[in-house]
Parts: C-alpha cells; structure tokens; sequence
C-alpha cells in the first residue's frame, strides 16, 4: 500500500451568507469529487426548494443530513486528495447559534480559510471567527474574498476588502502581510480549482493550490496522549465507539488509559481494544488523526462528548481552581468577580467563575492591578474556579489542552489560555 499522504484538517470559517458552502461545493465539483450527474440531481433539488444558485451549498449539506443518520464515524468532514496532502474540509456554520460547532471546528482544524464577501466586508461574526481562530490555536490563515463576481471583479474592491479584514488580523495578533489573500468567486468558480479568467490583475494562488502553500502541521507527538471526544456512538458489533481527534500524543492497542472526567467526575480506566480511521482498523494513531477507538471495560453510559482520553500513566488535571490570560471580545457590559459564564475547552463545556481579577492590561497598554472590572479590548490575568469538572492543561504543560472560548447568552465574549493550574483531589 502506498504511504499515506500527511493528513491537513482545514476549517472554512466566516459569517453567515458569505459563501462558505458554496466555496466549498464548488471546490468539490471543481476538483471532481462531485460528478456532474450529482451536481445536476443537486441543482435540481435547490430549484425545487426555491434556492436556485444554492447547488453548490447542498454539496456539505447533503452530508449534513448522511451525518445525522450517523451511519458511519468521518461523514461530518469532506475529503479531498490534493498533491500533497489528504485534507479533511471541515465547513464551520457561521450563524450566530452555531459558533459552539463553530469553536469544535476551529479546535480540530490546522489551518483555516477565513471567507469574507467582497461586497458586505468585514461582520460582527468575521471578527469574532477571527478571535477564535488565534484562540484555538490555528496559526495558518488565508483570506478568501469571496463573491468578486458581485463586485464586478474589481482589484479596488479587493484592495478594500484586504484593507478592512488586515486590521481585524492585527488586533487578534495575526500578521497579515505574511498572509495570503485570494480573489474568489465562490459561485461563479473563480479561483477555486481553476484560475480565474475575469481578474487579469490577480497573481495568487486558488484555493486548490492555497491547500498544498499551508505547511505541514507539526505533530505533538512527544506530549503525552489526549483525546477530546467529540462523540460517543454505539456500534452494532462493535459497541461504544468514542470518536474525536488525537490533539497529542500516540494511541496503540492495548494501551491503558484513563479517561476524564467521565460519568464519575472522577475517571474511569480502561484498555484500547480497536482504532479506526477512515473505516480501516489502525494498530496505533497520533496527534492530529481523527479516530474512532473502542475501549475495553467502557460502556456508552459512561463516557460523554467533552471528556478527554489520556495516558493512564500521565493523565491531564481535573482543574479545581486556575489562572488565565484573558482577551476579553465582546461583553455587552463589563466583567467583574462572580461572572460566571460558559468556558469551552476543546469539546467540553463547562461554567466557569471569575473568583479574582489579578491584573489587566486596556488597549491603550495601561496596566492596573485588581481592577475591578474588565471591558473589551481588556487582557487580564484571572483566576477562574470551575463550577463542574473541567479538563485544563497549563500552557507550558500542554499547550493543546490549555486554550478556551468564553460564551455567554449565544456569543463569545472573551477567549484565553490557562498558565496554571490547581488540580482538584480525585
């Protein structure tokens, strides 16, 4: 069997209407993962639900309602075969109510296409994507200016766009003249898989040849195993199959390992009796695979999305108390001591309170100890205490476990990583 090509996991990320899924579509057609009599049956179907135009669009959702059935472990993700890469396409909902998978999607993603409208610019969501793309962890980004066909495929609107989105990038701390910025047309197929004939005056790549630019993520192999369930799924002849993807580490059959916090707060052990990726059983898998794994001794009762699979031998911290840097986005008021919003680490979930606000830099780089509140624009060392079990990792530990996103009421509010924690007595 030939040798693997280096698995890449891209998000598209974006605001709603901005032509994510239809990008994507278009690049699975174009590319010839979709065959035109499908594209056909797919043009048809959005014609008779009044969509015309959304063909490209049914191509993810038609995978959307195979992934609810839940037939088989990968059906969320699209793959696709480029020169040098197998790259799994993850298309991160950008309405508001779906930035929850919006942050799974980003977590699980190496590098991210961020998709933004030549003609409506940058969004509320396109700065909030942003936020939590640089929060999540994803260092590699390139800009889709998508919709040029809307613009009259000019290179002032471009510009323009390129302009308005630089500044959001700066002030999340990404640096946009390191960054790679495609015209695109979504609908029409410009520079998607094939080079674009309207925009003479455009000299980058597609967003075909953009995914062979990223670089090869680097494998934390050497830290020790974790793996964030994303979902657990009861198998006929198999039986409980956690799935999620291996964040760091190395996973073999046969290895004990303990997975927090489990049903019992507490941890639960056990033994990995299979690995499969892509319906093929594995005798080991590492940091940044996508896998479906069943464990000796673990039924679907006692494990959930957003428990961890570690090491046994080196398990992460059940955080009973813990201090973070944190960037606050956007609160609607201020953040003073007994908040206690949503934090999201990786896939868990769990409320979190504010117990001491230590210090806080504002924008204009004033520093003030104990303050005692923090607004946008605010980045402040906190300490949080868990109202709940809570898998976190310190920084200099595990950097891959040490990230979250806060939410409150249906939207980020701030985003930080974990610089010490306090392990709670198991």
């Amino acid at each position: 069997m030939a040798k693997q090509k280096p698995t890449l996991n891209v998000v598209f990320v974006g605001h709603v209407d901005h032509g994510k899924s239809t990008t994507i579509g278009r690049l699975m057609f174009d590319s010839g993962k979709v065959s035109p009599e499908e594209m056909e049956k797919l043009k048809a179907e959005a014609q008779k639900h009044g969509k015309a135009g959304f063909e490209f669009a049914f191509v993810m959702d038609k995978f959307k309602e195979e992934r609810e059935r839940g037939v088989t472990i990968d059906l969320a993700y699209q793959k696709l075969l480029t020169n040098k890469y197998e790259v799994t396409i993850i298309d991160a909902p950008g309405h508001k109510d779906f930035v929850k998978n919006m942050i799974t999607g980003a977590s699980q993603a190496d590098c991210a296409f961020l998709t933004i409208s030549a003609k409506d610019g940058v969004q509320p969501q396109t700065k909030e994507h942003v936020w939590l793309l640089r929060t999540m962890g994803v260092g590699q980004v390139a800009v889709v200016i998508n919709k040029m066909d809307a613009v009259e495929y000019k290179e002032d609107a471009f510009k323009k766009t390129v302009t308005e989105v630089s500044a959001v990038l700066k002030m999340a701390g990404y640096k946009p003249d390191t960054m790679t910025f495609l015209a695109v047309s979504g609908f029409k197929g410009d520079n998607v898989a094939k080079k674009s004939t309207n925009m003479s005056w455009y000299k980058g790549p597609t967003i075909l040849e953009q995914l062979d630019l990223f670089a090869p993520p680097e494998k934390p192999t050497t830290l020790p195993l974790r793996m964030p369930l994303q979902d657990v799924y009861e198998i006929t002849g198999i039986g409980t199959v956690p799935v999620g993807k291996i964040e760091t580490g190395i996973m073999k059959i046969g290895q004990k390992v303990l997975i927090l916090p489990g049903r019992s707060g507490k941890g639960i052990e056990g033994e990995v009796k299979t690995i499969e990726m892509h319906h093929e059983q594995l005798p080991a898998a590492e940091a940044g695979d996508n896998v479906g794994i069943n464990i000796r001794g673990i039924g679907k009762k006692d494990v959930a999305r957003g428990d961890v699979v570690c090491d046994a031998t080196k398990p992460a911290t059940i955080a009973e108390e813990f201090v973070a840097q944190v960037a606050v986005i956007s609160h609607p008021t201020v953040i003073a001591k007994g908040y206690t919003p949503v934090f999201h680490v990786r896939t868990a979930q769990v409320p979190c309170q504010f117990i001491e606000l230590i210090e806080k830099t504002s924008p204009d780089g004033q520093t003030a100890k104990n303050p005692d509140f923090l607004k946008n624009g605010d980045v402040a060392k906190v300490r949080i205490k868990p109202i709940g079990n809570l898998v976190l990792e310190s920084q200099a530990t595990n950097p891959h476990m040490a990230r979250f996103a806060i939410r409150d009421a249906g939207a980020t509010v701030a985003a930080g990583v974990c610089i010490e924690v306090k392990a709670k007595k198991l």
